[in-house]
């Protein structure tokens, strides 16, 4: 049986599973209904109190990642001896928060995807772990704080040849299925000093910094429990973000509704050898600098309801042998009722090594089930960069997930994706790429 054919018995299985899901459990019946939507910004007392821990960037940044992690959650299957057992370790969590101001977090999520026809490798697995945290050091207490934020990961392959995020090249593909899970080993993604000042309007990071966490943000933007198609995360395919290096951001909000965020981050950032970024920052002198400017109805709701447009320009990489480029994203994103997420997002590129030189993508999420699962429907258009070939094709892209809170603690994610008209591939009008997610968060 081929790899594609196990896969879908595999998710054909989970989708099957999510029906149960659909039927609420005794407790949610009697308490699903009014229970707040992950990521919905209602305040509650989470396991570890962990709701007021100072954040700046979106769903995917360290303190967004641990505020929605110790949120309570309703789930499919109860475990109470499990909890009771894990009781202890949330009490000191709560109490190097309260205590010290520490407040962490970890997470091991792995990745299976099967491609139903491909030129290369046709399945690729892998697994992360991450170890993150905020440590606030001044201002607790108030909205002015001073805080160490610190992220390191594990990325490794499991069994395939090759890790999901060279999954699309190996079809022919111009973009990435799985844009985080590589086989990179360790990596030191963040550890930078976040300030709030103004009563928290003002932020300012400064380190070891990931400019996904904080650039061109919305409400299904996290590739750990959303969408893991690049199209759909940040930069939409259209914008060469460094990896995790050196660099410098600022957040501010100029009026109750608009708010700024500008930054410069290494452009040959390493996560591998944190240590040579501060030789290739102050000497090579190649920089990813954005500017982007956004509106939204509240602080609070930043990354749910949220407008924007931003610019960014990739300096020329010499060794790397990349040029220049400049490159313009606009994104619409709402979250309705507290259920709806619909959202439009396009972008541009001149040069800078992006992947596409144009991208539209539309799609919708929507809670499901009391508002515990969620579904995600995403649709793209992509023209494919010049850096590849001339008279390529243009592709289209859909992604569907359903993530399944089967625990408290542990969700799976059954995703198909279809690409029409993969670029590199002009044998093969459409192909599927099914996948199955799995994440345990404590």
């Amino acid at each position: 049986m081929s790899s594609f054919r196990r896969e879908s018995v595999w998710v054909g299985c989970l989708v099957a599973l999510s029906g149960l899901a659909l039927t609420p459990t005794a407790q949610g019946q009697a308490s699903g209904a009014d229970a707040p939507a992950p990521g919905a910004q209602e305040k509650q007392t989470g396991k570890a109190g962990y709701e007021e821990v100072p954040q700046f960037g979106g769903p995917s940044s360290a303190g967004a990642q641990l505020e929605e992690d110790d949120r309570p959650k309703e789930s499919v299957l109860r475990f109470d001896g499990i909890q009771r057992g894990l009781a202890p370790y949330f009490d000191f969590k709560a109490r190097l928060q309260e205590d010290h101001g520490l407040s962490f977090g970890m997470d091991y999520t792995a990745l299976y995807q099967g491609a139903s026809d491909s030129p290369g490798e046709d399945s690729a697995a892998s697994g992360i772990f991450r170890l993150f945290g905020n440590w606030t050091l001044t201002g607790r207490g108030t909205q002015n704080t001073g805080s160490i934020v610190f992220k390191g990961e594990n990325r490794h392959r499991l069994g395939t040849d090759v890790p999901p995020s060279a999954l699309g090249f190996e079809t022919g593909y111009v973009g990435l299925t799985a844009a985080p899970y590589n086989d990179a080993d360790w990596w030191l993604t963040n550890l930078f000093w976040q300030q709030r000042t103004s009563e928290g309007r003002l932020n300012f990071v400064a380190g070891i910094v990931d400019a996904t966490d904080y650039l061109d943000i919305y409400g299904l933007i996290n590739p750990w429990t959303a969408f893991t198609n690049l199209a759909f995360i940040t930069g939409s395919g259209t914008t060469p973000l460094p990896d995790q290096g050196l660099g410098a951001a600022l957040g501010a909000m100029l009026s109750d509704q608009v708010y700024l965020v500008a930054g410069l981050t290494d452009a040959n950032g390493d996560p591998g050898n944190p240590e040579d970024s501060f030789d290739s920052f102050f000497n090579d002198h190649e920089y990813f600098k954005h500017v982007e400017i956004g509106w939204t109805p509240s602080y609070d709701r930043r990354y749910l309801d949220n407008a924007h447009v931003l610019l960014w320009h990739a300096d020329e990489r010499d060794d790397a042998g990349v040029p220049d480029g400049w490159g313009v994203n606009v994104s619409f994103a709402r979250f309705l009722d507290d259920t709806w997420m619909p959202f439009v997002r396009a972008g541009y590129s001149d040069d800078g090594g992006a992947l596409l030189e144009k991208s539209v993508s539309v799609g919708i999420g929507r809670y499901m089930a009391y508002r515990r699962d969620l579904l995600g429907l995403g649709l793209n258009w992509g023209k494919p960069s010049s850096d590849f070939g001339s008279g390529l094709d243009d592709q289209y892209t859909a992604e569907l997930f359903y993530r399944i809170q089967l625990s408290e603690h542990f969700a799976i994610t059954p995703d198909v994706q279809a690409v029409l008209n993969p670029a590199l591939n002009p044998d093969e009008d459409t192909l599927f790429v099914l996948g199955l997610r799995a994440r345990l968060a404590l």
